[in-house]
């Protein structure tokens, strides 16, 4: 029955496509880059997560912020491609798609995108971040 059996399900299989893999170098440190400044200011009653989409399909959280306090976010502006970057733990350049921050728990139900300018980079950008109607409002 296997004699049998295994053959047929061999030709009945669909063929599998190789994936090629090839070497990606990832931009490390600063070199080039133009630092700015974020500075994030809870004005609500709930604490907050701020957080990057530095992927389609993957975010990563930069900072949380305390109601009352403010949080300071450190970004990387590249004048050549007007790209925004984080740096994780290794120096590695993480282009930030979109940049937002929301109520800590539902960030991303509760989410104020924050827009950066892809022309030319602030040195510095200050947002108070305040929850109206259900919904955070960074200004």
């Amino acid at each position: 029955m296997l004699k049998v059996f295994l053959p047929l399900m061999l030709t009945l299989a669909t063929s599998a496509q190789a994936t090629e893999l090839r070497h990606i170098t990832v931009r490390t440190g600063t070199d080039g880059l133009s630092p700015v400044s974020l500075t994030v200011a809870n004005a609500g009653k709930e604490p907050l997560a701020c957080n990057a989409d530095i992927a389609h399909w993957y975010s990563v959280e930069l900072t949380a912020v305390a109601p009352g306090k403010a949080a300071q976010i450190e970004l990387w502006f590249d004048p050549k491609s007007g790209t925004y970057a984080a740096l994780n733990d290794k120096r590695e350049n993480l282009p930030v798609e979109r940049l937002w921050c929301g109520i800590e728990g539902r960030a991303y139900a509760t989410r104020s995108q924050i827009a950066l300018d892809h022309g030319a980079a602030p040195a510095a950008l200050q947002l108070t971040c305040s929850d109206k109607t259900g919904r955070l409002v960074c200004e």
